[in-house]
């Protein structure tokens, strides 16, 4: 789609016009509307992953793989829906004789804000799309959402929205194209929040167009991270070998096209490991990137890094090669090096390559060590490595001098679990706000204010705050 496809109004005020639909909604009904669109990708796997190999040429392992994990966050946010739980309700009932002074009737719970802007991101066209962990749990919340299609998977998109069509109410889902579009669609005065998974770049633009409305609303952004990884002296010399094949796979997992990717890993010096590594990496192979705007920001970013004074390139794979076995034009894996000292001196090589690059940073001492680790951005995730009888106290300096969403220990972060613990976040520039993520039982959070009802007439609360309690969700009484 052109960049420059403007906004049709009737797509916000069609959403608008759908919130008290979805607000009236029992949880039951909620819950049942998302169990319907998980039912929907069953029925339409082979079609939807046909469409999206076509256009991201991901594989088809791994797209079917991705919609089982779409399935799971749907079938999630509907047992939230369900429980209820999520709106928060706290009832305090009338008190004539409290002290200092009697106290009114307050009941409190979290409503919908309203229709709700969702950015899908290109290397995720169904977790992160149309029917992804955003969606999921804005319309468990009770909000309509405006999908802003990726230009790397538009007929995807269409044909998933297509399909949500026939099972939600009117209003309730719907498609923009274009970059023009998008940013209108954040400063559309109908639009109350937005959730984008993107560059650090576009994401920045489009937080700031949130932030500079006369209304500023909500933008929950998930931008850039380098997730760095320390392996302690006592893990090198217990599993050094083991540690390196992991750490390569990690970093290759679909062509290095993930947030979680590790970025930097942190070695002792003279960590003997470089034949190894080398070996590793010219044993990988690769499919293409998801597009040539990604190929090219990679292979920009990878010079920049390359030629830089104080790195050093430890390996890159000879060529490129398709995981059919037939040589493509996609990038190879790149292994490079920097010493913690120099990494500290020329802040400028933190920069996320997103693609199968990652960074060796050596370090000389624990105090070299921590020294680099508090110079660093904020991450969604950071991993130690370490031996747990000896290490503990290294450990937490570790944790201490790190600023992450996600702390890992003796796991590598590529791969988020869909569990209601998980959190998909993490300080600047890593997300815009760390609070709540689109991932993890937490996210419906973002969609959903609070409102305190005072004196109010049983008739006139809301289900939920009612004494009769007709949902039957949970309700926190004070004395």
């Amino acid at each position: 789609m052109p960049s420059h496809s403007p906004l049709d109004p009737l797509t916000t005020e069609a959403a608008r016009a759908a919130v008290p639909t979805l607000a009236a909604l029992a949880p039951a009904e909620v819950g049942t509307l998302l169990r319907d669109l998980s039912e929907v990708l069953r029925e339409h796997t082979g079609e939807l992953v046909a469409l999206a190999e076509e256009e991201t040429r991901l594989g088809e392992v791994r797209l079917r793989s991705e919609v089982l994990r779409t399935r799971a966050q749907l079938e999630m946010f509907a047992e939230i829906a369900e429980e209820g739980s999520h709106l928060d309700v706290m009832i305090d009932r009338a008190d004539g004789t409290a002290v200092p002074a009697p106290r009114p009737d307050v009941r409190r719970m979290l409503v919908p804000l309203g229709p709700v802007a969702v950015f899908t991101a290109s290397n995720f066209p169904f977790a992160f799309s149309v029917l992804g962990g955003d969606t999921a749990s804005a319309l468990a919340a009770g909000c309509p959402v405006v999908v802003k299609a990726h230009e790397g998977h538009p007929r995807l998109t269409d044909r998933t929205a297509a399909l949500a069509a026939e099972v939600l109410p009117p209003g309730a889902l719907s498609v923009v194209h274009g970059r023009e579009a998008g940013r209108t669609l954040v400063t559309d005065p109908a639009v109350q929040a937005v959730g984008f998974t993107g560059s650090t770049t576009g994401g920045r633009a489009l937080f700031d167009l949130a932030s500079g409305r006369p209304d500023p609303i909500p933008f929950y952004g998930e931008l850039g991270s380098l997730n760095p990884v320390v392996v302690t002296p006592h893990a090198l010399a217990a599993r050094g070998p083991v540690l390196v094949s992991e750490y390569i796979a990690s970093v290759t997992r679909s062509q290095g096209q993930l947030c979680t990717k590790p970025g930097l890993l942190f070695l002792p010096e003279h960590h003997d490991l470089d034949g190894l590594l080398r070996l590793a990496v010219t044993q990988t192979s690769f499919a293409p990137m998801l597009g040539p705007w990604i190929t090219e920001a990679y292979r920009t970013t990878l010079d920049e890094l390359t030629t830089h004074p104080a790195v050093r390139r430890i390996a890159a794979a000879p060529t490129g090669t398709h995981r059919t076995g037939r040589p493509t034009d996609g990038p190879s894996a790149t292994l490079l090096t920097v010493t913690a000292h120099d990494l500290r001196a020329h802040p400028e090589i933190l920069r996320e390559c997103f693609g199968p690059a990652s960074t060796v940073v050596t370090y000389a001492s624990t105090e070299d060590l921590l020294t680099a680790l508090r110079e660093l951005p904020g991450s969604l995730t950071a991993t130690v490595h370490g031996q747990e009888d000896a290490d503990e106290e290294l450990s937490r300096d570790i944790w201490s001098a790190l600023r992450a969403g996600r702390l890992i220990w003796n796991d590598w972060p590529t791969g988020v679990a869909v569990t209601r613990a998980m959190h998909h976040g993490g300080p600047w520039p890593a997300t815009t706000n760390p609070l709540h993520t689109s991932v993890g039982g937490t996210a419906v959070a973002r969609w959903l204010r609070p409102v305190a009802y005072q004196n109010m007439p049983e008739a006139l609360l809301p289900h939920p705050l009612r004494t009769t309690n007709p949902w039957r969700v949970p309700q926190r009484t004070g004395a």
